[in-house]
């Protein structure tokens, strides 16, 4: 893993980019992710760092839950996961990572969870073929055979009905078109799993060449400018 963040994803829409040419993009808000916890190597046997998204009532954290938030000095969090690398391991505990880590044109991971379409049909599900639809053919839409008579039981891995959808789903190599520092959004070009208001984790690219570990100093110092420019203005 590399680079990463965690967002929301709030729909589709559409906008121009500097040729003129439509581009349909998804829309992930990012609220700013606060570092929980550091592993590394010497303590953990892995570096990665745990973050924390979107605040929750006090009352709905227990006592070792608020403990563990304490440590970093944030409100209870209702998402909690690690991102692995090295890419992020200068920042400490108590930082937060915003979506001005990444850049306009930078290609990205994007993985999140498909939406459920309940219990479906072999054809639908495993895009299968049915049978002919005249009156004459007793083979619609069924599951077809079951194999053969030898083992006297159905071979593992047979594609049968059952439940669809609701899975962890990557979609690979997407660009992002913008990135909106502030209002904490990330403009993905294409589609991105999952339904409205569903957890997204935005990763650097996996197929992408390694890059030094980040410096949270710039990222800071960029927050500061954001701030300034918008005192300003109002």
């Amino acid at each position: 893993m590399a680079k990463g963040i965690l967002g929301t994803k709030v729909g589709m829409t559409q906008i121009f980019d500097d040729a003129g040419r439509l581009v349909p993009v998804t829309v992930i808000s990012c609220e700013p992710n606060v570092v929980l916890q550091k592993k590394t190597i010497e303590s953990d046997g892995y570096e990665a760092l745990q973050l924390g998204y979107k605040d929750k009532r006090t009352n709905l954290a227990n006592k070792p839950e608020l403990g563990h938030f304490a440590k970093s000095n944030s409100n209870p969090k209702r998402y909690v996961k690690e991102i692995a690398g090295k890419e992020m391991s200068n920042f400490d505990v108590g930082q937060e990572i915003r979506v001005d880590i990444f850049e306009d044109g930078e290609v990205v991971d994007v993985t999140g969870t498909s939406k459920g379409k309940g219990f479906q049909g072999s054809i639908k599900r495993h895009n299968q073929s049915r049978g002919p639809m005249s009156h004459g053919s007793h083979y619609h839409r069924g599951p077809g055979s079951m194999g053969p008579i030898d083992p006297n039981h159905v071979r593992k891995g047979k594609k049968l009905p059952g439940h669809m959808g609701a899975e962890t789903v990557t979609i690979q190599n997407l660009e992002i078109v913008k990135v909106d520092s502030t209002r904490n959004l990330l403009l993905v070009k294409g589609n991105v799993p999952g339904a409205k208001k569903s957890l997204v984790t935005v990763y650097r690219a996996i197929k992408q060449a390694a890059i030094d570990p980040l410096n949270p100093e710039d990222f800071i110092k960029k927050e500061t400018e954001t701030e300034q420019t918008t005192k300003e203005e109002s």
